[in-house]
């Protein structure tokens, strides 16, 4: 039987992964898959993945392919896949697509949302998606700070060392800062991120939401590459990020996911942005 592509969405929460890549004698999303896609397939396979999140980074929207021989029609993978995968793994769907269409090089964009908690005392459901910060933060001057990205800009201040992409310029889609009841959510839509481009995002935004880095200064820092008006340069911890969604030209799952952390834990009277279903899958929760 000739070889056919298929496509995965998939969720998986990265409290226990080491991030998705592959590694040697390392528990990582990219490894359980490919594991489970084999013993299913009867042949190895490689996993192509749309993003690389790191260790303790979750995803809601990841997407992937494989090329496979088996007999198994395209959209019964998911299935057969969720019988056999740990509980921290789902694929949300699966679907054929040409030979020609790859998960990382045909994505338009790839969107993440990263998650502050913030009020003084902890929530035990929470502190598995997001990052808890005791004092109080403006979300206003860091609403302005992160629309400053908007476009395509060279953003190698937000990359941290040992990436091995050849340039650092990123064209930003979509961004959005907003407060909901003790959560800050921050999402950000682009055509690709670099290495921990969010997590610095993020550690730079918590400084200006204090009062300590204003919306111009945070403008000159990426502008400019420089940190002097910083005591540390510092990414976010790894909890409070996810990546949501993943776009193509034309989806190649046709069908609609609310890609996002429990929207049980939202205050009871969330903005009416969020009441409608239309809006739900790039809402913040």
């Amino acid at each position: 039987m000739p070889y056919r592509r298929i496509a995965l969405r998939i969720q998986y929460l990265g409290s226990r992964f080491y991030g998705w890549q592959r590694q040697a004698a390392r528990r990582t999303v990219q490894g359980v898959l490919e594991e489970a896609i084999a013993s299913r397939a009867g042949h190895p396979v490689t996993l192509y993945g749309a993003g690389r999140t790191d260790t303790g980074v979750h995803a809601a929207g990841q997407v992937a392919h494989f090329d496979t021989t088996s007999g198994i029609p395209a959209v019964e993978w998911s299935r057969v896949l969720n019988d056999c995968l740990p509980e921290d793994v789902v694929v949300l769907a699966s679907a054929q697509v040409p030979d020609s269409w790859h998960a990382r090089f045909s994505a338009r964009w790839r969107r993440y949302r990263y998650l502050i908690l913030n009020r003084e005392r902890p929530d035990v459901f929470w502190r598995l998606f997001s990052w808890q910060v005791r004092w109080p933060l403006q979300v206003e001057p860091m609403a302005e700070a992160l629309n400053s990205l908007l476009g395509e800009h060279s953003l190698e201040a937000f990359r941290r060392r040992g990436s091995d992409r050849p340039h650092s310029r990123v064209q930003v889609q979509e961004v959005l800062c907003q407060r909901l009841g003790d959560l800050i959510s921050i999402e950000v839509q682009a055509s690709g991120f670099l290495y921990r481009m969010m997590r610095l995002l993020v550690g730079s935004l918590e400084v200006v939401g204090r009062g300590q880095l204003s919306p111009a200064q945070f403008v000159h820092l990426w502008q400019h590459n420089d940190w002097s008006q910083m005591r540390t340069r510092y990414s976010a911890p790894p909890q409070g990020l996810c990546l949501t969604d993943v776009g193509y030209a034309a989806d190649p799952f046709g069908q609609q996911f609310a890609h996002s952390p429990p929207f049980w834990a939202l205050p009871t009277e969330p903005p009416s942005a969020l009441r409608s279903p239309a809006t739900l899958a790039h809402s913040c929760g």
